[in-house]
Order: C-alpha cells, then sequence, then structure tokens
C-alpha cells in the first residue's frame, strides 16, 4: 500500500510577518495571500477579535500572519488560502540568533538576462543582502544572501 502524496507549506519565523511576506513575494513572483473576505466572514460572525487584525497595503490581515502562494497554484479563493507551493512567514518573539537549518534556493532563469548576477542584484534592491559567494566548479556555483530579517537563502 502506498501513501497518499501529502500536502505541505514552509513556515517562517519573523518579527514582522507582512513585509517579509512582500519581500518574497516579489523576491519569487509570487502572490501574498488576501485573506480579507475570510476576515470579515469571521468579524461579522464574532468568531474573530478585532484585536487579531490589522491592516496592510489597504487590506485586512491577520495581525502576525502572512502568506505567499505561486500564483499559477489552485487556491480557495474565499480563504485566500494556497493549496500548492506556498511560504507562511508568523510572528515570533524572539529574534533570529543562529544560522538557519533549512532554507531557500532560487535559481535564475537560464534565458534571464544577466542570469544569477542580475537575480542578485534585483534582490539586493528589494532588501537582502550578499553574504558569500562558492564557486564548486561542476558542484555549483552561488551566492549566500539574507533576507531583510537575517534569514540566509542560496542564489543559483
Amino acid at each position: 500500500m502506498t501513501a497518499a502524496a501529502l500536502n505541505w507549506k514552509l513556515v517562517i519565523d519573523t518579527q514582522d510577518a507582512q513585509p517579509l511576506a512582500d519581500f518574497w513575494a516579489a523576491a519569487l513572483g509570487y502572490e501574498v495571500e488576501n485573506p480579507g473576505e475570510l476576515i470579515a466572514h469571521l468579524l461579522t460572525t464574532g468568531a474573530l477579535p478585532e484585536a487579531a487584525v490589522t491592516e496592510h497595503n489597504g487590506h485586512r490581515v491577520f495581525r502576525g500572519y502572512a502568506a505567499v502562494r505561486h500564483p499559477d497554484d489552485p487556491y480557495d479563493p474565499f480563504t485566500g488560502i494556497g493549496q500548492g507551493r506556498r511560504l507562511l512567514f508568523q510572528d515570533v518573539p524572539e529574534p533570529k540568533t543562529v544560522k538557519n537549518r533549512l532554507h531557500i534556493d532560487i535559481h535564475a532563469e537560464e534565458a534571464e538576462e544577466g542570469g544569477r548576477d542580475a537575480l542578485v542584484a534585483r534582490l539586493e534592491t528589494l532588501g537582502a543582502t550578499r553574504v558569500e559567494e562558492f564557486d564548486k566548479g561542476p558542484a555549483g556555483h552561488w551566492w549566500l544572501m539574507r533576507d531583510p530579517e537575517g534569514n540566509e537563502f542560496c542564489v543559483a
């Protein structure tokens, strides 16, 4: 008996979920999820207190949470929740203190003008910083970078 493939999302601890979701949406070409319809329903029914909601970029959002999804993947139009490739950002009280044990690798499109170098430069304009360049010959060539909150990721 073979088990069915599981759905998953990558959850990233943050200090400020909304701006970090904006960064990653722009970096990956993803869409920030809009839970506005769900929030309106929950507020109307009394299932959600007003204190659990804030506003960001003109939309009502859950305080301390944000998510981005691949634009081609299905999503629930009522909740705004993606049903495919997805990153969820959640605020936590403690700051990041050590190296990530899990990270995202972003691959430059071969056809993209300037390839990896152009992608690294674009990510810097969004708030990422270069940390170190690695050239391992046939094993690969990539940049280690940090997002605006210091989470490491690689660009190959």
